[in-house]
């Protein structure tokens, strides 16, 4: 029986060492299903450094320039939304007045383009989540948005140089969920089905695979212990399955946000030779059900959230931002703290 037992266990770590990124970009994904309609995604952004983001929130019928030309991608606003910015610059993700909601993570074997995609119209990574959450209420339309508009890829570094290479997940308020990423300029777009969680490298095919061989595991007794990202991304979706289902909105925040902490990287954790490993700066959950978005920054005493049910999203509306910089001791409904605002200026 121990002899099972150990063979088991290194063929597991095998297959998470095999997939585990050289750095540590990390961040999750995690979808909680409760009942009564009530979805919530929780997701948190990873870094080595803190990446300081504020919330906006953008009325519809507001005209987006998306990227640094003006032969780029634009558009006008079809819905309200409210985006996490960071360095006030990027909409890192989001969610509408719809209960869409669109996030971004790092993903190591991204390649945004290719000689036929470089041809397209460009959007920037800084807008991207924008172009989306402002033109879609649904999965189904975002993936027409994307499989029908030719459109290549600017602004793919941020920090100083670093490369931004993401993938991206995207649920609507009746759980539809996709997720798609590039891969040397090719779209690939899949439906995740069952599967509750999504964090960096492998890309999506691979990181199924992994997921699937430690659901015939079970988990009870043994779950992929380490900071990698098929770690993560196997523990959030364990749990995501098997946590109590309800229908309360703060209740189901507070489950959403236990599974997350359960996945994140411990903030100021480092690994002696890999000085890039990154520690979770930030959280988020996204009721996609009663519209309520919540941030939480990890050195905060707590966690607050905005209520898109309050704010005017229509063309008569006022952009509106939460500096989080000012904002460490705010916890509960912070809607009314929220204050008119010229928006953000996007780093093209």
């Amino acid at each position: 029986m121990k002899s099972i037992c150990k063979a088991l266990a290194l063929g597991a770590i095998g297959i998470s060492a095999a997939a585990m990124p050289s750095q540590g970009d990390a961040c999750t994904r995690v979808i909680y299903e409760g009942s009564d309609s009530l979805l919530i995604i929780g997701r948190s952004l990873d870094w080595k450094t803190p990446i300081p983001t504020n919330l906006y929130v953008y009325p519809a019928g507001i005209y987006k320039q998306g990227a640094s030309t003006p032969a780029g991608i634009n558009w006008t606003s079809k819905y309200g939304a409210v985006y996490a910015v960071g360095y006030d610059g990027g909409i890192t993700e989001g969610m509408n007045e719809k209960g869409l909601s669109v996030n971004g993570l790092f993903c190591k074997g991204t390649i945004y383009d290719n000689a036929q995609r470089e041809k397209n119209p460009p959007i920037s990574l800084a807008m991207i989540v924008g172009w989306i959450l402002d033109n879609c209420a649904t999965t189904g339309e975002v993936k027409d948005l994307l499989t029908s508009t030719p459109f290549s890829i600017e602004g793919a570094t941020f920090d100083g140089g670093t490369v931004s290479t993401l993938h991206w997940g995207v649920t609507d308020a009746s759980g539809s969920s996709i997720i798609f990423e590039f891969d040397h300029g090719n779209l690939n777009i899949y439906d995740p089905g069952d599967i509750r969680a999504m964090t960096n490298d492998p890309t999506w095919p691979s990181m199924t695979a992994i997921i699937n061989y430690w659901d015939k595991i079970g988990g009870v007794h043994m779950l992929p212990g380490t900071v990698s990202s098929p770690d993560r991304c196997v523990r959030a979706n364990y749990f995501a399955h098997r946590v109590e289902k309800t229908d309360e909105a703060q209740l189901g925040a507070a489950i959403t946000r236990s599974i997350l902490v359960n996945s994140c990287v411990p903030y100021t954790y480092t690994i002696e030779g890999e000085p890039n490993v990154s520690s979770t700066q930030w959280r988020s959950y996204s009721n996609l059900r009663d519209k309520l978005y919540y941030f939480d920054i990890v050195t905060n005493p707590g966690y607050y959230y905005v209520d898109l049910k309050k704010c005017d999203l229509s063309p008569k509306g006022k952009i509106l931002k939460l500096d989080t910089s000012h904002s460490t001791d705010l916890v509960g409904d912070v809607t009314k703290k929220f204050v008119k605002s010229e928006g953000f200026k996007p780093m093209y």
